[in-house]
């Protein structure tokens, strides 16, 4: 780092400790752009841009693809109308089916959700699956891109999806580069698990089989909670996001995204994961894929590497890391030429890019194929 780019880091530091977002982001976007900054424009409180974590933190820019209103970050991957502050979709639900707004409180605060009930019937606990939404998305829009309740219909789970508020991050992003946002019983990690144990709770889900998923910040916030709390969670599913602990405050999460976080400390038991990463993603570098394996215990696995192609769309490949016993633990998805949205996702939300494999799928199914037994050491 030059002294310029240290110079610009303390003093995106020193704003962000006293509140000043929208001028440290202003700041950063400015030097990652080799520009020298203008200064930060003085817009009320309500308009200003905060934390910008799924925008290219090089350049800030949000490139409109053709069908997009309001912007975004996905550049031509994205294919869907739900821009930020847009109207949010209302799927439509097979007779029977529910999709309900609840709210969980505790001592970190509180946060409202939808949980996705299917009308299928069920001789006995469901499955239960905590999806993560990105930034700027609500769970409304997130249930819409990813068709996680249709899925869901067809297997008999329950999906909940928490919702990020715009007083706790102004972008509605998860905090995954705040420490406190990183740990067991503190911050965001508490609310998560907290409305998880709550719809256990009220809805009978089958302890054994919860598994939790994200996007971008709502991944990141996904590799979080299964370090977390691996006893709640038999899985989990990153989606271009990064891994626990990848990054400790606003210049090391813009660092991350640049170019990878800090290398992840392995917790030392293996932590069933599957990832998604495109490899042409510009806002998430594709390295913190390769990290989120690494800390969930990649490395002491067999290895096989599969490769494919999407009719008409992209080429990818898949890695699995199965133990001694054949067991799949890991799964990494290597999207050829996509960008930073939802693999295989509907354009009836944001952030998608309909042309790669079925992200959706691919985790239901390797959730599914997970059974709640003691991890390994």
């Amino acid at each position: 780092m030059n002294a310029f780019s240290a110079d610009l880091m303390r003093e995106a530091t020193r704003l962000t400790r006293e509140g000043k977002l929208a001028e440290a982001t202003a700041l950063l976007q400015g030097g990652f752009s080799g520009a020298t900054p203008p200064p930060a424009p003085q817009a009320p409180p309500a308009a200003r841009q905060g934390r910008l974590f799924d925008v290219d933190p090089r350049s800030g820019e949000a490139h409109a693809s053709p069908g997009w209103r309001g912007g975004g970050a996905m550049g031509e991957a994205l294919r869907g109308p739900f821009g930020p502050g847009g109207p949010a979709p209302s799927p439509a639900l097979p007779e029977g089916a529910r999709f309900l707004a609840g709210s969980f409180a505790g001592a970190a605060g509180s946060r409202g959700y939808r949980l996705y009930i299917p009308a299928t019937p069920s001789a006995g606990p469901r499955p239960l699956l905590v999806m993560l939404h990105g930034c700027t998305q609500s769970p409304e829009d997130f249930a819409a891109g990813t068709r996680m309740n249709a899925l869901a219909e067809a297997h008999g789970c329950l999906v909940v999806y928490p919702g990020q508020t715009s007083s706790a991050n102004p972008q509605k992003c998860w905090n995954w580069f705040n420490p406190t946002d990183q740990r067991r019983e503190e911050g965001e990690p508490a609310l998560i698990a907290g409305i998880t144990r709550q719809v256990m709770r009220e809805h009978g889900a089958d302890p054994a089989r919860v598994f939790v998923a994200g996007l971008s910040a709502g991944g990141a916030a996904a590799a979080i909670m299964a370090q977390a709390y691996p006893e709640l969670y038999a899985a989990a599913g990153v989606h271009s996001g990064l891994a626990c602990g990848a990054a400790r405050d606003m210049p090391s999460a813009f660092a991350a995204m640049r170019q990878g976080g800090a290398r992840p400390d392995p917790s030392g038991r293996l932590v069933p994961t599957i990832v998604f990463h495109a490899d042409r993603d510009t806002t998430v570098h594709p390295r913190n894929g390769d990290q989120v394996i690494a800390q969930a215990g990649g490395g002491r696995l067999r290895v096989t590497m599969e490769r494919g192609q999407v009719p008409g769309g992209h080429a990818y490949t898949r890695t699995l890391h199965a133990d001694a016993a054949g067991r799949l633990m890991l799964e990494q998805w290597v999207v050829h030429g996509g960008g930073h949205a939802w693999s295989g996702g509907s354009s009836a939300g944001s952030y998608t890019d309909p042309r790669g494999p079925d992200a959706s799928r691919e985790m239901l199914r390797f959730f599914l194929e997970q059974a709640k037994a003691p991890l390994e050491s």
